[in-house]
């Protein structure tokens, strides 16, 4: 597996895009009201993955790799991000980082550490085999897990906070 390393620049150019991508989904959502046009999906999930490779040095597996998204100093991680109100997971993971990207391009940690916790935590299992956790919960949750728990961040990022939201 060849280590790729992305830097400040890669950061600043992806923000950048965000918002003309946001900027785009709002003239959608005004053009057609009622519907929502949020980035959610595979390129929401591509997003995240490349923030986390970015700010804790998480080496991606490839695309669609079950259950882990990747390494980092031998823990398997799974990385979530979100602009909504929750994430789902369909298996419990080694490690759990999740991620909430604002809607003016801003990325937060919303929980970071073990996966056992939110897993036994998280909803019942939908229609799709998936469990849902919301994001004010994980919040929660991160203030209990203990330094040794976490993936050290190589680069600065704020922890998520309830009012960082979008509306």
């Amino acid at each position: 597996m060849e280590k790729i390393v992305y830097n400040q620049e890669s950061m600043i150019l992806i923000k950048e895009k965000i918002q003309t991508m946001v900027g785009i989904v709002s003239e959608l959502e005004a053009a057609f009201p009622g519907r929502s046009f949020s980035l959610d999906g595979h390129l929401i999930g591509s997003i995240g993955e490349v923030m986390a490779a970015y700010y804790y040095g998480v080496e991606l597996y490839r695309t669609s790799t079950k259950k882990h998204d990747g390494v980092v100093n031998g823990r398997e991680v799974q990385i979530k991000i979100t602009q909504q109100n929750n994430i789902t997971i369909s298996e419990e993971p080694e490690y759990l980082l999740v991620l909430y990207l604002t809607k003016k391009g801003d990325i937060y940690e919303v929980y970071n550490g073990r996966g056992r916790q939110p897993w036994d935590t998280a909803g019942k299992k939908d229609s799709r085999n998936s469990r849902h956790m919301r994001v004010n919960r994980l919040i929660e949750l991160d203030s209990m897990v203990p330094t040794e728990d976490r993936i050290t961040a190589l680069h600065p990022i704020e922890k998520m906070k309830k009012e960082f939201k979008n509306r």
